[in-house]
């Protein structure tokens, strides 16, 4: 009889801390630094994703090799549903294929909680470059292989991935400067430090618009809205490049049920407010709600699909 009683005094403490959740802030872990893309994510829909959970949300950049330093940061915290973790392709499916010795397990040390958007990328240049297409852009560097330069966010990142596809594609050589993320690989290409840029839309299509960057292509099948005159890499001949990224909420392994359950409602509920979506529209980002099991599911289909990808371009990272 005692151990029934303890029992369901057990049974009710643990409801009683689940429908308590949340109860104080939430840390919102943004593995690069602010100005970037993942770091415009968590601000557009960190005021509702507080509403709608009930908790204030506390973003927490930690930027720093390549995503590395947040990533693991998030994973050893505490699996009590008061640290989230933004994910992108790169720190969840790229950095698996090609780094043999990440400070994490991106399937073993996370848990999905839904997935926020995938995001097209752009390629702009600086004005000083003398191409206003792709088919100009690709041909100087033919002629002057070496001499281009690529800001990449992160060595193994989408950013790095794309820029050594475009290498492969078109048959071009490039120099590729690696960064701490998408803030200050943009702000190098706009003071003219290097010459171009292939990366998220959020990142890009602002400068794009003030004319401080002219851009070329987008990786997407169809043209952007926001970006009407601007043509896809298929429409310029480079058949079949199609290099879009995601990004996603995640939670360390363990993180109890419910918490996960909330955290997922508020997050989809979030998605699908109009001034959320017209945000991620004014951004070339496109909203794509999902529930813990599709995006965990997604994670695990992108990791065997940018292994192949992997293997098939020989991309490597030291």
């Amino acid at each position: 009889m005692q151990r029934l009683v303890m029992l369901a005094a057990l049974l009710w403490a643990g409801a009683a801390c689940a429908q308590a959740y949340p109860n104080r802030p939430v840390k919102f872990v943004v593995p690069f630094p602010p100005g970037g893309n993942l770091d415009f994510l968590a601000r557009a829909i960190q005021p509702r994703f507080s509403e709608f959970l009930g908790a204030s949300l506390v973003i927490d950049n930690r930027g720093g090799a390549a995503g590395f330093i947040g990533a693991e940061y998030a994973a050893r915290q505490p699996a009590d549903g008061y640290t989230i973790f933004l994910g992108n392709t790169g720190t969840m499916a790229l950095y698996p294929v090609v780094y043999p010795k990440l400070p994490y397990d991106a399937l073993k040390d996370f848990a999905a909680v839904g997935q926020i958007a995938s995001s097209t990328q752009l390629m702009a240049v600086h004005p000083s470059v003398p191409a206003k297409s792709l088919a100009e852009f690709i041909a100087f560097a033919k002629k002057h292989p070496g001499k281009l330069s690529a800001a990449v966010a992160g060595l193994g990142s989408t950013a790095h991935f794309s820029a050594e596809l475009l290498k492969a594609r078109a048959g071009i050589d490039l120099l590729l400067v690696p960064y701490k993320g998408s803030g200050p690989a943009v702000t190098d290409v706009i003071g003219g430090q290097i010459d171009f840029i292939l990366d998220a839309t959020s990142v890009t299509m602002p400068y794009v618009k003030a004319g401080r960057l002219r851009a070329l292509a987008v990786t997407r099948d169809v043209r952007l809205a926001a970006l009407p005159d601007v043509p896809t890499f298929e429409e310029q001949g480079l058949k079949g490049f199609q290099a879009s990224g995601w990004q996603g909420v995640l939670v360390p392994t363990g993180t109890p049920a419910a918490a996960v359950a909330k955290l997922s409602d508020a997050l989809i509920k979030t998605l699908a407010q109009p001034d959320v979506r017209a945000r991620f529209v004014e951004q070339g980002l496109d909203p794509a709600p999902s529930t813990p099991e599709q995006f965990g599911a997604y994670i695990r289909a992108e990791i065997e699909k940018w292994g192949q990808v992997q293997k098939t371009a020989n991309i490597k990272v030291d």
